[in-house]
């Protein structure tokens, strides 16, 4: 399994090099209104069928927050630089993607449809957060009443 785990590019003429990690992995446990338990994880190692899989990109951890109106989402991005990271918005999720040394790589799916357009983002100390508002809730047409002849 170990030696599975090991990655072995190649470099100059036909020569190879073993580079064994980075591995990053973590978790959270949230005991949810349910009272049932909720296990997130992140990193880039995850269970596999048979042994663990490892994936080029991590995956950061990621809060997301339903303040009513908008959803707040909050992403640890260490070791990165602003001009590195790539935030796309569709009304139903957000991708958030870095170039460079280390790439992170996370999709979030919202509930509810956002505007895409209203989506601002801060980053400061390798902590991402981006606001983005709901789309308006369109009231439900009450039925006619139809009269019987």
């Amino acid at each position: 399994m170990f030696e599975e785990m090991v990655r072995e590019p190649f470099i100059g003429e036909g020569g190879r090099t073993r580079v064994i990690g980075p591995y990053y992995y973590g978790f959270s446990v949230e005991i949810g209104p349910d009272g049932v338990p909720k296990v997130r994880e992140w990193g880039n190692i995850r269970p596999g069928p048979v042994r663990p899989v490892v994936k080029e990109s991590i995956e950061p951890f990621t809060d997301i927050f339903d303040e009513g109106d908008h959803y707040r989402v909050i992403m640890d991005l260490p070791g990165v630089e602003k001009e590195e990271i790539n935030i796309e918005a569709t009304e139903n999720s957000l991708v958030v993607s870095t170039t460079g040394e280390r790439k992170y790589y996370k999709e979030v799916a919202f509930k509810e449809p956002i505007k895409p357009d209203t989506a601002k983002a801060q980053y400061k100390n390798g902590v991402l957060t981006v606001t983005v508002e709901k789309k308006e809730k369109k009231a439900k047409e009450r039925g006619v009443k139809i009269k019987i002849e």
